[in-house]
Order: structure tokens, then C-alpha cells, then sequence
């Protein structure tokens, strides 16, 4: 009996000492790195009209891939223990990974196909400062976005910066769900300090470029549409292109554009094993350069630097394999995945902008200046798999409270131009109408009777930013929130959407803190 007993005691030491390490650990990857920060920004526009001032810059973080490997079975995954093998370029004796997010794990980077940049635009009225800095990253969260304004130097005069992804599932992994498996980081921690000093690099630079400018806006709400697919009921879709060009009011040159569409950046899907942007790419390149076939310049482009944003693109918007996009200028229809079909749907949607462009003759010169609505928001991370990475410190987040987490809302305007910066995936049925309470849903509730957020924005030119200052996930209205059976529209299995979102809650919390944000600014 005694040995027993001292067995047992053995066995329970350490089953406690295991518990207090996971506990320890729990702490250590989910306590909050920047306690007490908490935004509530209310700036009002100057009473006098205003010429704003504007400032462009670009720089890259594109990683450099040293290492290449053979992808055996073609699956797309790094798997040693299935053959593949990789070449050790710079010779140190390991395989350098540079993980690709989205679609699966083990999805190592073969090379680069194009670069991946921190773009950013800088706007001013004279008294408030708002650089917008888009990074070619899958989703970059609201700790990393705290990191990059504490880094700002004051001498930029910057009041809110916000910083946001394209949400490119083609390049480098920075929220850690897609290493080398569930249980272990795809985030590099250099490069997620490189990616952030050259997001406050871009910002320095722009602040430098800062001139007079002169904005011609433009948009179509409906020719992108050919391109796009809602993978779930109901279809809703956020298919306008929406343009502003900052033209030097001196000089008469274009500083640079902001080209605003709602779309996953996945055009080159799950095998790919090249670094890339996706479409957004071949938009900017054709807006700074000009649309060509091949060697031959076919539309002129404006020059300047190209910032491209992504929108609702929540449901959710894609350009799968099958869609079919055609080429600008040869008789062929893309309708597989491959470097061609970017480069094509790049190239379409530019020559939408550009004509809208062409043919816009709203130039505002001197108008209202900036209006500004900031709010620090707290979600509850109800997703039980999201509770495991971020205790197991797969995922980096902190957490003001227990499994709450800190994220944004924003909202900005000047003249007839309007923003919402949305932390994350939104259902374009959340910004655009169209919400539906159908038979299976797993709350008995009514879609109610709140107006969309494009609604409660003012001005004719109505911007979305999608996963802007965080990556939330999707934000899924509740009464079409679905995991348990009976299904949504008669499905078989639950929607995709859930599996990635932080929570039922998680859209009422957004809208109801937005929407008072637009409430409260002057129409």
C-alpha cells in the first residue's frame, strides 16, 4: 500500500505540475501587452472648407524565400515524411519555411512571384493628420497594429493611423494558423518586426511626399460583379469599385490612388507555392504603369502610387478556379488558377477604374476637411478552437479580460467621401441590406430593423475597409449564424464561416459600436 500510495502521489505531483505549466503558459501567451490602451477619438473638421494635403509611399516586406523543396505528391504541403526534400540555399543546415496563409497548413513558399508591400496614403486638413497603410498580409492583428503606432515618431503629426491587409492568402502567414501544424506558429517573429518597421518606414515616407492635392472621385457599383462568387446563401455581394485619384495641385501629377473593391485575394488558390499579392498586384501595376499586352502598352496609366483596399468581403467573396475571367486582349477565358488569370482579372479591374476615372468630372478642390470617430472595442472569443491556439500561443493575442479581446472601430469622411474601418470579415449583408433570419438558424431571432452601415454613412462616395487595425474573423449576423443542424436553406452540413469567426456575438458588438460611431457624425 505505501508504494501505492507514493505512486499516486508521484501521478497527481505531476498532473498538478503539468496544469500550473499550461496554466502559466495560458497566462503568458493571452496576457495583454498593452493594458490600459483603449481609443475614444472624437475630432471634428475645420468650419472652413479646406485643400487637403495628401502623401504616398510604398515599401516592401517581401521575405526572401532561401530554401526550396520538392513537392512530391503535388499536395502542396512540406512533408518530409512523405519524400518531400527540400535544397538548403544559404547552407545552415535547416529548412528555412516561410509558411503561406490560408487553405492548409505545411504550405511552404517555392520562391516569390511578385512583391508584397506596406502602401500607405496620408491625408490632412491642417488639424487632423490619418495615414492609412494597407499591407499585402492575409490579416495583421490589433496588438501588431498597437506596435506600429507606438513606433510612430511624433515629428509625422499623425492622429489615427490605420493599418489594414488585403487579405492575400498567398503570402507569409501573420496571425499563426498556418505553420507547420495546428499546434505550432506559422509566424516568423523577425519578419513580424520587419513587417512592422516597414508599415512605419511607409509612414515616414509619406509623411515626407506630403503636397496639395486636388481628388478626382470615381466609381462603378456594378461592373466587378462578373468576377465574384458568394459561397453561401444568401447572396450578397459588395461589388462596388470605388476610386480616389490625388492629383498634385501645383504640378498637375497624380501623388497616387486608393482603389477600393471587395474580394478574397485567393484567385491563385490552395496549390500555389509562390509569394504573392494575388490580383491586387496587377490593379496597382496597372494603375501606376498602365494595362499592356505583353510588350505593348494598350490604356495609359496615371502614374503615382496605387494603394489597394479590401471591403466586405465576408460570406464569402472569392474568384474560385471556375469562375471565369476573360482576357483583356486575347480570345481566352480563364477558368483554372494560374498566374494568367490574376494577371487578367488585375488588369479588368483596373481598366474599370481607370474609365470610371476618365469619365468622372467630380474634382473636389477645396471641401470639408476630416471628421473623425474612433472606438477600442472588446469581443468575446466564443470560438473554442481559437481558445486553444491562443492558450497554446498558436495564435498571439491579448486579452484585456478573460477571453476577451481588444479590437476597433472607426469611421472617418471629408467632402463627399466617407470610411468605416471594420476589424475583420464582414457579411456584405451587414453593410449593404439583405440580412435573412432563415428556417435552421440557431437563434429564433428576427433580422430586426437596423439600416445597413452604408446607410448610415454620409457622402455619395461610401469606402468600407475591411480587416482594419485587427482580423477578427468573419462577422456572421446571428440570425444566420449556423452550427447546429437542422441547417441553413436546407443544406446538409453547416455553412463555412463559423469554424472562423470569433462568435455569435461578434457582429452585434461591431455593428451597434459603429453605427453609433456614424450616428454621432455630422451628415
Amino acid at each position: 500500500m505505501p508504494m501505492i500510495k507514493k505512486i499516486f502521489m508521484i501521478v497527481v505531483s505531476i498532473l498538478v505540475l503539468c496544469l500550473l505549466f499550461i496554466v502559466f503558459n495560458g497566462w503568458r501567451n493571452t496576457r495583454d501587452r498593452h493594458a490600459g490602451y483603449n481609443l475614444d477619438i472624437r475630432i471634428d473638421a475645420p468650419k472652413d472648407k479646406v485643400r487637403l494635403l495628401a502623401g504616398f509611399a510604398a515599401e516592401s516586406i517581401t521575405l526572401e524565400v532561401p530554401d526550396r523543396w520538392e513537392d512530391l505528391n503535388n499536395n502542396a504541403k512540406y512533408e518530409p515524411e512523405e519524400g518531400d526534400i527540400y535544397t538548403d540555399g544559404n547552407n545552415n543546415g535547416k529548412f528555412d519555411a516561410r509558411w503561406i496563409a490560408g487553405f492548409s497548413n505545411k504550405r511552404a513558399a517555392n520562391g516569390i512571384l511578385d512583391p508584397q508591400w506596406a502602401r500607405t496614403v496620408i491625408l490632412d486638413d491642417g488639424v487632423t493628420r490619418i495615414a492609412i497603410v494597407i499591407l499585402d498580409l492575409i490579416g495583421f492583428m490589433n496588438d501588431d497594429v498597437i506596435d506600429v503606432r507606438k513606433a510612430i515618431p511624433e515629428s509625422c503629426g499623425i492622429d489615427y493611423a490605420v493599418i489594414a491587409s488585403t487579405h492575400t492568402h498567398e503570402a507569409v502567414d501573420m496571425l499563426g494558423l498556418w505553420g507547420d501544424s495546428y499546434f505550432s506558429s506559422g509566424v516568423d517573429p523577425e519578419y513580424a518586426k520587419f513587417v512592422k518597421s516597414q508599415a512605419v518606414k511607409s509612414i515616414e515616407s509619406a509623411c515626407a511626399k506630403m503636397r496639395p492635392a486636388n481628388l478626382r472621385l470615381a466609381q462603378n457599383l456594378v461592373a466587378g460583379l462578373p468576377m465574384l462568387e458568394d459561397t453561401r446563401m444568401p447572396h450578397v455581394f459588395d461589388p462596388g469599385l470605388r476610386i480616389i485619384q490625388a492629383i498634385d495641385a501645383e504640378s498637375d501629377t497624380t501623388l497616387g490612388a486608393v482603389i477600393a473593391w471587395a474580394n478574397h485575394p485567393e484567385t491563385l488558390w490552395s496549390k500555389n507555392l509562390l509569394l504573392s499579392s494575388d490580383f491586387p498586384h496587377h490593379v496597382r501595376e496597372s494603375f501606376e504603369k498602365g494595362i499592356f499586352d505583353g510588350e505593348n502598352k494598350m490604356i495609359a496609366g496615371i502614374g503615382g502610387i496605387a494603394v489597394y483596399l479590401n471591403g466586405a468581403i465576408g460570406g464569402l467573396m472569392t474568384t474560385r478556379p471556375k469562375i471565369p475571367v476573360p482576357d483583356l486582349f486575347q480570345d481566352t477565358v480563364y477558368t483554372a488558377a494560374s498566374v494568367d488569370k490574376i494577371r487578367a482579372q488585375g488588369q479588368r479591374l483596373a481598366r474599370l477604374g481607370l474609365e470610371a476615372l476618365s469619365n468622372s468630372g467630380h474634382v473636389i478642390n477645396e471641401t470639408r476637411g476630416i471628421d473623425l470617430r474612433v472606438k477600442s472595442v472588446e469581443i468575446p472569443m466564443e470560438n473554442s478552437l481559437y481558445r486553444l491556439g491562443a492558450v497554446l500561443g498558436v495564435i498571439q493575442r491579448s486579452m484585456p479580460a478573460w477571453m476577451q479581446v481588444r479590437s476597433e472601430v472607426a469611421a472617418f469622411s471629408f467632402g463627399p467621401v466617407s470610411f468605416s474601418c471594420i476589424p475583420g470579415e464582414i457579411y456584405p449583408e451587414i453593410v449593404n441590406g439583405g440580412i435573412e433570419a432563415p428556417a435552421g438558424q440557431d437563434f429564433a431571432i428576427s433580422t430586426g430593423d437596423d439600416p445597413p452601415i452604408r446607410q448610415l454613412m454620409a457622402g455619395e462616395y461610401k469606402f468600407i475597409i475591411g480587416l482594419a487595425n485587427d482580423e477578427i474573423g468573419y462577422i456572421i449576423p446571428k440570425s444566420e449564424w449556423d452550427t447546429e443542424p437542422p441547417y441553413l436553406y436546407d443544406a446538409n452540413k453547416s455553412p463555412y464561416g463559423e469554424s472562423n469567426s470569433m462568435g455569435p456575438e461578434t457582429a452585434g458588438i461591431i455593428y451597434s459600436e459603429l453605427s453609433q460611431l456614424l450616428e454621432s457624425m455630422p451628415q
